[in-house]
């Protein structure tokens, strides 16, 4: 091989190289994981500060009833809350005239799944309905209860799988947590997050779950 054979054959390897790099960084730009749908939540530092002002109390889920809390009011033009949340956290959603998601695609991040059905996707309530009636929102107007169902500035609501938000219920973290164990650091985060700007309570064990996540945050 001549020295200018050489040379070219170094250059053309170079190039190679930085393009495999380029094209790397720009899978993993794209990929779902990197996809920040809800509302970036205060940092772990923050989280602890907020939890460690939160009243300790038990729950009391006397007089609850989800038709407490109304649900999905409107908040763009035709958009209600659902079909406002699943523009925000799909990707090449496509609507109709009423809003209406019709396709697109949808990342889950509790549990790592892809869907292009909007039927497959519910809207999860991080913080339960049932959870904020048990933490203080029985004392609330109906009007409170209303922003708080439908609250799309604060990390609250997220496009989910159906059974797995189905599977979630009214659970706090004491007794359940995303599958995905890369993104519980941002769902206690979250968490406290709501709670502290609602003013909610916890109750002995949600807090003790909490603290031990947020400690590996």
């Amino acid at each position: 091989m001549t020295r200018s054979s050489k040379v070219y054959a170094r250059r053309r390897l170079s190039i190679l190289a930085a393009l495999t790099g380029l094209i790397a960084s720009v899978a993993l730009f794209n990929s779902p994981t990197a996809t920040a749908a809800l509302p970036t939540p205060v940092s772990a530092s923050t989280a602890r500060s907020y939890l460690s002002t939160l009243t300790v109390a038990a729950e009391n889920r006397t007089g609850y009833s989800r038709d407490l809390f109304p649900t999905w009011i409107t908040i763009s033009g035709t958009c209600n809350t659902r079909e406002w949340i699943l523009k925000r956290d799909g990707s090449n959603v496509v609507t109709d005239s009423a809003c209406v998601a019709k396709s697109g695609s949808w990342y889950s991040p509790y549990d790592g799944a892809t869907w292009t059905s909007p039927s497959d996707v519910d809207i999860d309530h991080l913080v339960p309905l049932a959870e904020a009636w048990d933490s203080g929102a029985s004392k609330w107007t109906t009007a409170q209860r209303q922003a708080f169902a439908n609250d799309v500035t604060r990390p609250q609501l997220l496009a989910v799988t159906d059974n797995v938000n189905q599977s979630k219920g009214d659970q706090d973290p004491a007794t359940w947590m995303p599958s995905r164990t890369a993104y519980r650091c941002t769902y206690v985060r979250a968490w406290v997050q709501v709670k502290y700007y609602y003013k909610l309570s916890v109750d002995s064990a949600e807090k003790s779950a909490l603290q031990n996540y947020l400690a590996g945050c």
